[in-house]
């Protein structure tokens, strides 16, 4: 199973909104195939690994091992259930069940029906904890959400605005921790920053430094303040704007009307029906309050640079349970989790 977690995290960012899955066929001990699904259309994880497999004739007396069960489904694909009773594999073992309604335990109740000795939850907690955001959207029917933000090292996101050279960010932390926030906006589907943000730094919230799927854009600009000419409009990547009903059609994006009160709840039905399975909130100050306020996040992700301001705009304040830590030289990265919700 630590296998097929392993392969699972090969298509970190490429199988959304299908969730990452990693299958391994052992026989007498020995793995004879393995596979991962690879990107989201393509095939099963399942249907990787039997076809990897060179002596087909030893499948009906192996063990299948997989980090999520079996769909049972027909989908873009067949489901890798049937595959499995076809090609008589005896046992399968599953890390945790799927709780997308289309199978939600249907594949372990196929498989068992069709005489399979099926165990389940094997290292469910670590399966569960890859695929985070696949069971958050399914079993709360909402996207994952990931705030971020970069302080100084006595707590400072920003310098006074009299201090400011508007259009330009304030760098904070180095190169190595920048790289970094590029890889993880690469796993995710969606990025989102306020009016202010996008005022002041002028950011393009695009992958620059990392390879990857360019996240959907969002930007919070309720009472039409941002100007045409801002690289979030440069038509790169695909934008959305959460904006009042007479918002100006004016701009390379799309519309999402809301209001000041029913912003959150309007963005994150938006993103839900929309498949778009997580969102990183990137501030500024405000807008990642608002999350806080309302404790809509489940990851907060707080980079430290080696630099002082002595005085500016304070950084968040955040109560959740401290679960990682990632050193780039002089920069850290902690990371918090909200088990309240």
């Amino acid at each position: 199973m630590h296998r097929c977690l392993q392969l699972a995290k090969l298509a970190e960012g490429h199988t959304s909104p299908n969730p990452m899955v990693g299958c391994v066929i052992v026989h007498n001990g020995l793995i004879i195939g393995e596979g991962f699904h690879q990107k989201c259309g393509g095939p099963h994880a399942e249907v990787n690994a039997i076809n990897s497999v060179k002596e087909e004739s030893l499948l009906p007396e192996s063990t299948l091992y997989v980090n999520l069960e079996p769909c049972s489904h027909h989908g873009k694909t067949p489901p890798c259930s049937d595959l499995i009773i076809e090609r008589k594999i005896p046992r399968v073992v599953i890390g945790t069940s799927d709780p997308f309604a289309k199978v939600a335990g249907n594949g372990i109740r196929k498989l068992k029906e069709a005489g399979c000795d099926v165990t389940i939850d094997v290292l469910r907690d670590e399966c569960f904890e890859l695929n985070r955001r696949f069971f958050t959207f399914h079993t709360k029917k909402r996207p994952y959400i990931i705030l971020k933000w970069a302080q100084t090292d006595d707590g400072f996101i920003d310098v006074d605005e009299k201090k400011r050279n508007t259009g330009q960010p304030t760098w904070i932390t180095n190169e190595m921790a920048r790289i970094a926030v590029h890889k993880q906006r690469s796993t995710e589907g969606a990025i989102l920053i306020g009016t202010e943000t996008a005022l002041k730094d002028n950011p393009s919230l695009t992958l620059r430094d990392w390879h990857g799927k360019q996240p959907v854009r969002i930007v919070l600009d309720l009472k039409n303040r941002l100007p045409v000419n801002l690289n979030v409009f440069d038509n790169r990547s695909e934008t959305f704007v959460l904006a009042g009903n007479h918002y100006p059609d004016k701009r390379n994006a799309n519309i999402i009307k809301t209001s000041d009160e029913n912003l959150h709840n309007d963005l994150l039905d938006f993103l839900y029906q929309n498949c778009i399975q997580s969102v990183i909130v990137e501030g500024g100050a405000k807008t990642l309050q608002g999350f806080i306020d309302k404790a809509l996040w489940d990851e907060a992700h707080v980079y430290t640079g080696n630099i002082c301001f002595g005085n500016g705009v304070k950084a968040p304040e955040i109560e959740g349970q401290h679960v990682a830590d990632e050193y780039f030289g002089d920069s850290v990265l902690k990371v918090f989790r909200n088990n309240t919700i």
